[in-house]
């Protein structure tokens, strides 16, 4: 142990007591993104000795930009499976869980339960409100993280009895408000900026050095490489709110994506055997399986999507769809900022399809 941490051993604040902290430490991370990828590799490194990490999304070659514990031999897998395997190398005195699936109100309190710390490393409104308040009902400290572009915000959240991100935005935004994450964009090494801020206060608050940004939130400027930090109260009103709501938290509506479309665009493969003058559009990578073969489909990667827009049929319906329903609704928005119409996204990807119209040829078979 004392040579792979020296370089905390020494310092005074820490020492061999303040590294044993750390490898006791047992911290959830919420996403294996742009803002998950450094705060894992820093607390990997850093030694905390179990980390868990929850997605249920692929890599992605637009993903590489900014998402670094990735390369192109992770494209069309799990990050979550993908970032612990290149922890373990980073690390294998430490042990590190993979969940690759979808946060949601029945399985968040499972999860948050047997860990120490909460970190939000996810990027859209809705799944942080599911993270706050699951943080809030089993009584976990929660750092937070957000991007946009080229700015950042980094605030600790119900840590020792102080404020909550409700404390901060109260009211969740309506569906279909929030800018898409796809197309507004970021600059590649903000999300690295911003999650090694978050990585440093998960450590501080595990060693109880330094001060916690609890009842504050730090905002930075990457262009003008400013920050500035502001004081936020406690809200108990809203806080007992969701006391009140514990009984109801697990028959919450599940979030369906990390980035939000307009609902009309997403229908049910059954639904849409039914149509005609269709155009069936896959928007994974080539390498993705299970490969669909029982209907005339287009191979459009959703990063070559906008370039081979010239291949979208105008007089058809576009039926779109990828591994999980994340890229195709993705798609259906970039699609529609660019005033193409009548594009839907399947729910469910690539394996609900196949189910189905394999349902279909058997009942075929029967007749």
């Amino acid at each position: 142990m004392e040579e792979r941490y020296n370089r905390h051993i020494i310092l005074p604040e820490i020492g061999i007591k303040g590294q044993e902290k750390l490898l006791a430490a047992r911290v959830l991370l919420i996403g294996a993104g742009g803002l998950g990828c450094p705060i894992a590799q820093y607390l990997a490194a850093a030694g905390v000795g179990t980390i868990g990490i929850v997605d249920f999304d692929i890599v992605e070659k637009s993903n590489l930009q900014r998402q670094v514990l990735f390369g192109e031999s992770a494209l069309g897998k799990n990050k979550a499976i993908m970032a612990r395997e290149r922890l373990k190398d980073l690390n294998p005195g430490i042990t590190i869980h993979a969940y690759p699936e979808r946060l949601t109100p029945k399985n968040a309190l499972d999860y948050f339960k047997e860990y120490d710390i909460i970190v939000d490393g996810t990027d859209n409104f809705f799944t942080r409100y599911l993270i706050n308040d699951a943080a809030v009902l089993t009584n976990k400290p929660l750092i937070y993280g957000a991007i946009y572009k080229f700015e950042g915000q980094v605030a600790v959240f119900n840590y020792k009895g102080g404020p909550t991100y409700r404390c901060l935005f109260p009211k969740e935004p309506q569906e279909g408000t929030i800018p898409n994450c796809t197309a507004m964009g970021v600059l590649g090494v903000l999300p690295g900026i911003i999650g090694t801020m978050q990585a440093n206060e998960v450590l501080k608050m595990i060693l109880g050095i330094g001060e916690p940004l609890s009842g504050k939130i730090l905002f930075y400027d990457a262009l003008k490489h400013q920050t500035q930090v502001m004081k936020l109260n406690k809200n108990q009103e809203e806080i007992d709110k969701i006391y009140a709501q514990r009984e109801e938290f697990t028959d919450r509506e599940e979030v369906n994506s990390y980035c939000q479309t307009t609902t009309t665009t997403v229908v049910a493969i059954k639904d849409v055997l039914t149509w005609e003058d269709t155009q069936f559009i896959d928007v994974r990578n080539q390498e993705e399986t299970p490969k669909i073969n029982e209907i005339k489909v287009d191979q459009i990667p959703l990063d070559q999507l906008l370039l081979h827009k010239n291949q979208l049929a105008n007089s058809k319906k576009k039926v779109i769809f990828c591994q999980s329903g994340v890229r195709s609704k993705k798609a259906v928005a970039l699609l529609e900022e660019q005033g193409i119409t009548n594009c839907w996204s399947i729910k469910e990807g690539a394996h609900q399809i196949k189910e189905i119209l394999a349902e279909s040829v058997m009942a075929i078979d029967k007749l």
